[in-house]
């Protein structure tokens, strides 16, 4: 049984790829070097002859909008699957990835993902299994495993505002002062006070039933009021 750890990693991978050597793996990429067991993890690797080419399989988790969300080996002849990309060269020297079988990996959006890659490891003899991981396949004696897990909802960082109404009317001193309308706004679109602009109008409650006739010349001056605000300034 493998010594792999049961817990599910923070982040899942983002990307998939092959060098020719560990040490030339970009910056923040793993590289699967060994097997569970120890053993040297060369995908290249000829059971009978030593081969001089090596390759090794690694995957980075550095955040960004895409994840892997699939992963395949495929025969040489076979076709790609919908979907899925080819990992055909290496990262380093754009050579050919792997000689015997071929490497296919799904990418999706981060938004819309829900189940992803989140760990990748490479087994040397099929009679392994490791608990919660899932084979892909054999490639030269070696399995190679992944491991599957939810991805949590994507969060946005926008906040909603939202806007409380009152039925409360609003305190006179929030009320807008009344004041002539011909006066409010000059050809300098400045704006005019006048002596009553601080004023309340009130009408007396005398004159609601039986208003009197409004004098033509301080009609002038409040041509928005039928009525006056004092009430001894009405005429007869």
């Amino acid at each position: 049984m493998s010594e792999v750890s049961h817990q599910l990693p923070a982040d899942p991978i983002s990307a998939v790829g092959v060098v020719t050597s560990p040490s030339k793996a970009p910056d923040g990429y793993y590289v699967v070097a060994q097997t569970t067991d120890g053993s040297d993890a060369d995908l290249w690797k000829d059971g009978l002859f030593k081969s001089k080419v090596t390759c090794y399989l690694c995957f980075t988790r550095k955040t960004g909008s895409d994840v892997v969300v699939d992963i395949k080996l495929i025969d040489i002849k076979d076709v790609l699957p919908e979907g899925f990309t080819l990992v055909k060269e290496t990262i380093d020297t754009k050579e050919t990835a792997m000689r015997k079988r071929r490497l296919c990996v799904k990418i999706s959006p981060r938004v819309t993902a829900e189940t992803v890659v989140y760990d990748i490891q490479i087994v040397a003899k099929s009679k392994y299994h490791l608990v919660n991981y899932t084979c892909v396949g054999d490639i030269n004696n070696m399995g190679l495993w992944y491991r599957m897990g939810d991805l949590p909802p994507h969060q946005s960082s926008q906040k909603t505002c939202c806007t409380t109404t009152t039925d409360t009317p609003p305190s006179p001193a929030s009320r807008k002062t009344m004041s002539r309308p011909d006066l409010d706004h000059q050809g300098s679109g400045s704006y005019t006070t006048t002596a009553l602009d601080d004023v309340p109008f009130v009408i007396s409650e005398k004159f609601y039933d039986s208003p009197k006739e409004v004098s033509p010349f301080l009609s002038f001056f409040f041509p928005s009021f039928p009525f006056l605000p004092f009430p001894f300034l009405q005429t007869e």
